[in-house]
This record gives structure tokens, sequence and C-alpha cells, in this order.
């Protein structure tokens, strides 16, 4: 099968800055994929090179197995959703809908009922009369959904489209977002910062660092099986142990993550499971979050681990707090042993 998308060792630089750094991976027609690392990471650069709105310095990028990498934006059949919607204000939203196929010559007795089925499908059909300033910021969201699906492009892409948004309604447009990908079966492309964006709606995840791929994997593989330092930190925030804390812990001097919710929490005269690893610590913060809390300990090795002690296991060590002595146990196969670089 042609892949929708693929970088063949593309690079992109600007003066000293290597933004994209000899990337190479492929996104398969229909699938959601996510583009997931910190500002300055390279995704968005890989994003504009997609789209067109900018150039490799060196490599290839293809679009059903074509090169388009000189061919420009209004030749590609993709279309993009930014964060801030980009709508025209003095346009009515049916009028933003149709914006697309009007620049395309479509005749206006064609295009209208188009759009206003786009709006039926993002669920704002009642609301093609307003203006964008009329609507919230969600309404506002799906408008610029619709008239970037209304030419029916073959790759969607969205560079942080619900950074705008309160965590309620981000939520809830991760939702409908997923569900109007797996109806249209459109190839979107998902750029995000938010690794519980990333994890919660893209069938695979490309992890970026420094302008390289760090990981790319399925979301649970991600999160359960990082590579490297950068992923489990980035991925879930898992405690990391360098060689001279794992030598401390494992015998060995081979680094490895653990997740937060792997650890169990103990009272410092507490007997730990049999067999299972042991470190002493003091505690120095605990976080409450509802179902969860998270205990901050300072271990006499030096290191800050976080624990996720549940509201059950809290009762046990009530009395303990901020300041107490206690130990960390965990399974030894939730330890998860990491390579030194990337992908």
């Amino acid at each position: 099968m042609t892949a929708a998308i693929e970088f063949r060792k593309v690079s992109r630089v600007f003066g000293d800055v290597r933004a994209v750094d000899d990337v190479s991976f492929a996104i398969e027609p229909g699938e959601f994929f996510a583009m997931l690392g910190p500002s300055g990471s390279g995704k968005t650069s890989c994003l504009r090179l997609v789209a067109g709105f900018d150039a490799p310095d060196a490599g290839h990028v293809l679009l059903d197995g074509q090169d388009v990498s000189a061919v420009p934006p209004y030749d590609r059949n993709v279309n993009t959703v930014f964060q801030d919607y980009a709508l025209f204000p003095h346009m009515t939203v049916l009028e933003n809908v149709a914006y697309g196929p009007r620049v395309k010559g479509i005749e206006r007795g064609a295009r209208e009922p188009a759009a206003k089925d786009m709006l039926e499908l993002v669920q704002l059909g009642a609301l093609g009369d307003r203006r964008p300033a009329q609507l919230s910021g969600g309404q506002r969201q799906r408008v610029a959904l619709a008239r970037a699906l209304i030419n029916h492009p073959k790759v969607l892409l969205l560079d942080e489209p619900l950074g705008a948004l309160d965590l309620k309604l981000r939520e809830e447009m991760q939702i409908e977002l997923k569900g109007l990908q797996k109806k249209l079966g459109i190839t979107f492309v998902y750029v995000t910062h938010d690794q519980g964006e990333a994890l919660s709606m893209a069938d695979r995840v490309a992890v970026f660092n420094k302008g390289k791929i760090e990981q790319l994997a399925a979301p649970r593989e991600l999160y359960t099986r990082p590579r490297t330092e950068f992923v489990a930190r980035f991925v879930g925030s898992a405690n990391v142990a360098h060689a001279s804390l794992a030598m401390i812990l494992a015998g060995n001097e081979q680094p490895f993550a653990l997740r937060g919710e792997h650890i169990t929490v103990l009272a410092a005269d507490s007997p730990a499971p049999s067999g299972a690893p042991t470190t002493a610590g003091v505690v120095v913060a605990v976080q409450y979050h509802g179902a969860v809390s998270r205990w901050q300990v300072k271990l006499d090795a030096g290191d800050v681990w976080s624990a996720l002690v549940s509201e059950e296991d809290a009762r046990v060590l009530e009395g303990l707090g901020v300041g107490s002595r206690v130990r960390l146990s965990w399974p030894r196969a939730a330890a998860v042993m990491l390579a030194a670089g990337g992908a």
C-alpha cells in the first residue's frame, strides 16, 4: 500500500538550527497520526513541509507516492486547521465553510448545499447564519474543521487545534475529532505538545526532540515501553534511574524508567514484598489529584521520584506526609530498560 505521506531523509535548516534533522517516516492512508513534542522539537516544521508552506533543504516529501517537495500548497490535496481558527469575521458561518468551493469556481447552487451538509456533520447545522464572533471557541473550531473538510482533502493537517480551548471542551473535542476521522476515513496529521491528546486520539505517535524522532509507536507502546529517557519523561512523566542510581537500585548500570503508578509508598518500618526492589527517602511534597495523590520523595541516593498513591493506599499512610521518611517498592518487571539515544 502506498503511504499517504512519506518523509525520506528530510532536513530543514534555519541558520545554525536543524529544525528537521534527517527525518524519515511513513503515514498510512486513513491513519490518525500525531506528532508530539515540546516547542522547537521539529513537529510543526514537519507539518509545514507536508502542507507546502516550507520546502526541505535535503530529502524528499511524498504524498500518495508522488514527490511534492517543490509543489506549491494550492496544488497539494491537503488542508490545514490552525489553533486560531483563521475564520473570516465578516462572513457568516455558512459563507466561511463554502469559501473553498467558491474559490474553486463551484457555483453557488452546489456549494451552499455542500456547506450545509458539512455543518450538519460537525453538529452546527442550525448556526449557518451566525458570524464567528457569535460562536463559542468550540463552535468556531468546528466551523474551521468543516471549512477544511468540504474540499475532501486526502490529508487533514491539524496544528495544535484545541490549544485555545478550556480543559473540559478540549476533552469533548478530542472525542469528536476521533469520531469524525473514523467516520470520514481521512488521514489526520495532528501536531501537539500535549501528550494526553496524542495518546487518547492517535493510532501512532511520533515523539520529536531536537529535530529528530526519538520514538514512533502506538500510544500504549510509547507509554509502557519508552526507548529513551526523553520519551519516558515526556510521555507520562516517568522516574528515570541513570547509570549510577541504577547501580545502587538494581546492581547494574543499565538506565531504566519506572512509572509512578507502579511504585508503592511504605512507612519506613513496613516490610516490602519479598524480593521486590526498595529504596528509602523523605517526602518533599504531596499533591492531591482526586482519585490519586502524587507523592514526591527525595531518595537517599539523591534523586526526587514521584509515586502515585490511590485514596485507598493513602488511608494506610495516614499520619505520613511532607518530612516523613518512607520506603518505595516496585515490581522488578515494572522497570523498563532505556537506550542512551534516539529511536
